[in-house]
């Protein structure tokens, strides 16, 4: 195969991105669902044609995703090899969190893209839906203690058929939802974006030929697989261990054991998670394909010069334990995945910073603080607001950490105060940075967020999955660990703190109750005795800090 010069190798880098960001941007501009539509929680890819692998994904849509979906593009890759191969104008849909990763709300679209009839490439595409069934609206059931509690396992089906659009899928699809209308908007957003790709793949190879843009995948994932390895190799050898724990499972109040064994060797390196726990009764299961994504992000923030695509993990090996609590199987309940590749990526900074502070961060504030409050408008119809909160990120070598910003596992926003009241009959009476709740430091961790919510309707069901109420997020190079987390409900004038610290189901709340969340911040970095003077004073003067929670 020849090779590309270095110009037309970046000019194709960057036109197959700008795809990809604009198959994002069609579906958060056409998705009936505010997860997708204004907090980004979807993304978009081009796979391998026979491995699956990432070849290319945009700058808006989630990382993790694009790393999952690579296991949820293999996963069509055997189904369709069971049927001779796959066919043209087909599109396969389901939510498989198992091999295809994640968890049910995230519902997978996965064509094939053929040119001049051979198997060129894949296209996918993934999206949060609001709800799919199961025992607790918007699906983070925290006492889940199987599959069917969080909603309804779809299987790789055909949504479209050899080009015909099949219309009882399309009615699976929706019947699975409590709102079935925003899934029928998600579903055809999620086509329509799709269908753009394939136009501007079209265009692409038209323009440049498949041989070349098939040769610029081959090199594109060669050149990040050589970065990686000039990373690495930069290290110095040697082990790190480091441990964290989750809160608990939802349904058994015990800390769960997250661990990592990291290893240089030369170019390589090695993430042993096998010292970790094993399968947990609750939600906080996540599938191999699930981890090995949370390595790959927690990778690319520490190596950011490396290009996106499946090459960042060619000289990586990723340890798992059969059957652990990062190797889920069905029936196992996922549905907390968030929580636990948060674990995975901080234990990589941990680790990444015993080895080099300079390269590193301090954790972030762990948690995504699923929240979902869920009644009956007067027609009888459901409605489901679902949507989660932000925190405080790590002190870095260079700066404060960011406050109240999204968890490092996403690009997604926190859905606009505007867009949730306007949707919903709620009210926001607090939403304001949460002073002392970044971690001390040379560089302070970035200040978690107060947020208090206040229930409009006459009655309505609160359930909440967060963590970090008893792990609080810690810091790096001698950086201090931020504030934990804390979830309340003022009910009916009295105060109810859930039992498992951040995680209840079915809290019922009337008119005036509220919800009450205090998010982490992030760990600092470097000793807080090292922190310049002007600092000190820039945040007892903007309130971030208070004499009495920095202890000055």
């Amino acid at each position: 195969m020849t090779t590309l010069d270095p110009v037309t190798l970046a000019v194709l880098q960057g036109r197959l991105e700008q795809l990809v960001d604009e198959m994002d941007a069609t579906l958060f501009r056409s998705a009936f669902n505010p997860i997708i539509a204004e907090a980004h929680d979807a993304s978009h890819g081009i796979y391998d044609r026979t491995t699956g692998a990432t070849v290319a994904q945009g700058s808006s849509g989630l990382p993790v995703f694009v790393g999952s979906m690579s296991g949820a593009v293999s996963l069509i890759i055997d189904r369709t090899a069971e049927e001779g191969g796959p066919g043209e104008g087909d599109i396969w849909v389901f939510n498989d969190p198992y091999r295809g990763g994640t968890h049910l709300n995230d519902m997978k679209l996965v064509q094939p893209f053929f040119r001049d009839g051979e198997l060129f490439c894949w296209l996918a595409s993934v999206g949060h839906y609001t709800d799919v069934g199961g025992a607790v609206p918007g699906n983070y059931n925290p006492s889940a203690t199987e599959s069917a509690q969080e909603g309804v396992l779809i299987p790789p089906v055909r949504l479209v058929d050899g080009g015909e659009l099949r219309s009882d899928i399309v009615d699976l699809v929706c019947a699975i939802s409590r709102v079935p209308a925003n899934a029928y908007g998600d579903l055809f957003g999620q086509l329509n974006a799709l269908k753009l790709g394939v136009s501007r793949l079209t265009d692409l190879l038209d323009e440049f030929g498949a041989a070349t843009v098939s040769t610029a995948f081959v090199e594109l994932t060669a050149r990040a697989a050589s970065l990686m390895r000039s990373n690495i190799a930069a290290l110095p050898d040697g082990t790190h261990s480091i441990d964290d724990f989750l809160d608990n499972d939802g349904s058994v109040d015990q800390p769960i054991q997250v661990s990592l064994d990291l290893t240089i060797e030369g170019d390589r390196l090695v993430l042993d998670f096998t010292r970790t726990a094993g399968a947990a009764t609750g939600p906080v299961n996540i599938s191999k394909s699930t981890a090995i994504a949370a390595c790959y992000v927690g990778l690319k923030h520490i190596f950011r010069d490396v290009p996106a695509n499946a090459g960042c993990l060619e000289p990586v090996e990723v340890r798992i334990a059969d059957g652990s609590l990062l190797d889920a199987s069905w029936p196992r309940p996922v549905a907390g995945y968030t929580e636990t590749i948060l674990r995975i990526m901080d234990l990589i900074f941990g680790a990444l910073a015993e080895v080099d502070p300079a390269i590193s961060n301090g954790s972030s504030y762990g948690t995504i603080n699923a929240l979902s409050i869920a009644g009956h408008q007067p027609s009888g119809d459901r409605w489901v607001m679902f949507t989660f909160y932000g925190g405080g990120l790590g002190g870095s070598p260079v700066s404060d950490g960011l406050s109240h910003g999204n968890a490092p596992l996403s690009t997604a926003t926190i859905p606009p105060i505007e867009i949730l009241e306007s949707a919903y009959p709620v009210r926001y009476t607090r939403w304001a940075l949460r002073p002392d709740s970044g971690g001390a430091g040379k560089h302070r961790g970035g200040l978690g967020a107060d947020y208090e919510i206040e229930l409009l309707d006459e009655s309505a069901e609160v359930f909440a999955f967060g963590d970090r109420g008893r792990f609080p997020p810690p810091g790096v190079a001698g950086g201090g660990p931020s504030a934990l987390n804390r979830i309340s409900f003022d009910v009916a004038g009295d105060e109810l703190i859930p039992p498992l610290a951040s995680k209840i189901v079915g809290v019922k709340l009337h008119k005036g109750d509220r919800v009450r969340i205090a998010s982490p911040g992030g760990g600092g970095y470097g000793d807080p005795s090292d922190r310049s003077l002007e600092a000190i004073e820039r945040d007892l003067r903007l309130g971030y800090t208070t004499v009495e929670g920095s202890g000055t």
